[in-house]
């Protein structure tokens, strides 16, 4: 993309050192007991605490929202939210498809068709909770187009795959996590799409990267777990899994291939081919006996019975409650859950059952329901504390933090497809994460993180988000969002232009995409306190310090009180890069 006369950036660096912090005091309090009462139905008593909660819940609160949600249900709404029909990728990336008749005439368009489906479904979507289920979900079952030019140039693999997600967001863990292993994305990706049977007199073997990351980071982990998450002590930890099972497990996804391959092409390229389940090969799949995490499957075993029992296996080990429970948690409310907290969402998981606040029960019933675990998840007592512990809370991820902003602002002309800087935020210069391009099977970063040098690091607390915030992307983000808060019909660059009419892409509609609305701000810019009094409820739902409220308030009072619009563009900049916003409490 050709570079562009911009706006000045802003930066500042007191956020730097919060953020690198994390949380100012190093104490862990005491774990609340691990029996707590249900919590009262006040998640939405009042607007900071519907603020709140849409923060966990959504890609970030809107205010209409905010204001018809006050007094009401957060129950019922939660049980609205898994009746909304879901907003898939797909649809979106044919349309794309048509749009441009073939994809050479805008490769680039074409190839980040998921990733602007995926910005118009979380950024309007009504089905707000089952995307940011998605969302949570496509970090632990990482597939990314990052590495992979088939990935890229086939986004119909990647949008089936995270249809899945999202059609599967509030089903149940073992349905999904089959789904998973038949996606021609996932077999691409780890590898296992056309693996075949064992050849001794060749030295070939079945491919074993799907079979070792579906016990290590999708569902079991590497070491044995109790029902709260917490491993036993060093001396007598037990590993999950070792590289036997890994060999065993590695059979049981041979023989996997794509229906209606290309002829002499070795994985296939039609788009309707990686939008369809995979079949087995029954010449190319193993027909040894299968023996892995105590138990085997017979020999000459049929594939498709033979992926079946080897998930119900995987799904029937204790520590797959407490190890997706715990990802959940970190993934919605908070980067280092007590372990009561996770002990009571993985009873959820087991159960396959929630009674919600209101005493109307979700789930099926079944073990490992989505939808009962994600309610033990944000109605748990932690979770809706109003004045949490110190080490409560996490670092907001940069894609939440820019989807806030949207929803925040009522921004208007949602298309994606003419914001340049959308199709790629991957690099440390933008937000340094992108959806669906994780750079590894680890995702952008791992749940165990703990960062050193910090004040969470040295309570050896967890923070995974802190594994992609460092002294430069802090003032990346700073600058890319800052050109976000500033947009308006007259703010694009001249390469912008060239860019957008390279692509034959329609001006005007670039200047009006992607617009917000600062009415209810510009009508406090002449009252500094007043602004930043209701910038603190709409973005960081209330708990703005008294010492940032002052910085903020002195920064605007800088600025000439005929400049309403810049003291808004300030005002807004300065809050969404303050410590209360960039760190969900």
């Amino acid at each position: 993309m050709r570079s562009s006369k911009r706006r000045r950036p802003f930066y500042t660096g007191w956020a730097v050192t919060f953020v690198m912090g994390c949380t100012p005091e190093a104490e862990t309090p005491e774990p609340p007991p691990a029996e707590l009462p249900a919590p009262a139905e006040s998640a939405f008593g009042s607007a900071p605490a519907v603020t709140r909660f849409l923060t966990q819940a959504t890609f970030g609160p809107r205010p209409a929202d905010v204001e018809a949600l006050r007094g009401t249900s957060a129950s019922a709404w939660f049980r609205n939210q898994l009746t909304i029909s879901p907003s898939l990728l797909t649809p979106r990336v044919l349309r794309e498809r048509a749009r441009l008749g073939t994809p050479d005439e805008d490769g680039e368009a074409f190839g980040e068709s998921v990733t602007l489906a995926f910005w118009n479904n979380t950024c309007r979507g009504p089905d707000q909770l089952r995307q940011r289920m998605a969302f949570a979900l496509s970090q632990i079952f990482v597939v990314s187009n990052a590495p992979t030019e088939l990935l890229a140039d086939i986004p119909d693999a990647l949008s089936h795959y995270q249809d899945l997600l999202i059609t599967g967001a509030f089903g149940n863990f073992h349905d999904l996590l089959t789904e998973v292993s038949y996606s021609p994305a996932m077999a691409y990706y780890l590898t296992y799409l056309g693996s075949e049977k064992a050849d001794p007199a060749t030295g070939r073997r079945p491919d074993e990267n799907y079979a070792r990351e579906l016990m290590q980071l999708f569902t079991l982990g590497v070491e044995e777990i109790g029902l709260d998450g917490s491993s036993q002590p060093r001396e007598g930890r037990t590993e999950t899994y070792d590289n036997r099972d890994v060999t065993g497990l590695a059979k049981v996804f041979t023989g996997l291939g794509l229906v209606n391959p290309v002829p002499d092409e070795p994985w296939g390229a039609y788009p309707d081919s990686f939008r369809a389940r995979l079949v087995f090969d029954a010449s190319k799949h193993s027909s040894a006996a299968k023996s892995f995490l105590g138990t085997t499957i017979p020999a000459h075993t049929p594939g498709p019975e033979s992926l079946r029992m080897a998930l119900d296996a995987i799904f029937a080990h204790p520590n797959v409650a407490p190890f997706i429970s715990r990802q959940l948690i970190q993934r919605f409310v908070t980067s280092a859950p007590s372990p009561a907290y996770v002990s009571r969402v993985a009873q959820a998981f087991e159960r396959g059952q929630y009674d919600l606040p209101d005493g109307v029960g979700v789930g099926t019933g079944r073990r490992g329901d989505l939808a009962a675990t994600l309610a033990a998840t944000l109605f748990d007592t932690e979770a809706r504390a109003s004045a949490p512990a110190p080490s409560f809370g996490k670092v907001r991820e940069p894609i939440l933090r820019l989807t806030a902003w949207v929803r925040a602002f009522d921004v208007s002309g949602i298309t994606p497809l003419y914001i340049l800087p959308l199709y790629d935020t991957s690099r440390p210069q933008r937000l340094n994460q992108h959806p669906y391009r994780a750079p590894s099977v680890f995702n952008f970063f791992r749940p165990g993180y703990v960062a050193s040098g910090t004040l969470s690091g040295q309570a050896g607390r967890t923070a995974p988000e802190l594994q992609i915030v460092n002294a430069s992307t802090i003032p990346a983000y700073a600058n890319f969002i800052h050109e976000f808060i500033v947009r308006n019909p007259e703010s694009l660059g001249e390469g912008e232009r060239e860019d957008l009419a390279d692509r034959g892409l329609d001006l005007v509609a670039a200047q009006n995409s992607f617009l917000p609305d600062y009415t209810s701000e510009l009508a406090f810019a002449a009252n500094p306190p007043a602004l930043v009094e209701h910038l603190d409820g709409k973005l960081t739902y209330g708990t703005m310090s008294r010492t940032t409220h002052e910085r903020i308030v002195r920064a605007l009072e800088l600025v000439p009180a005929g400049e309403a619009e810049r003291r808004v563009h300030v005002a807004v900049w300065m809050t969404m890069t303050t410590p209360e916003f960039l760190v969900q409490r």
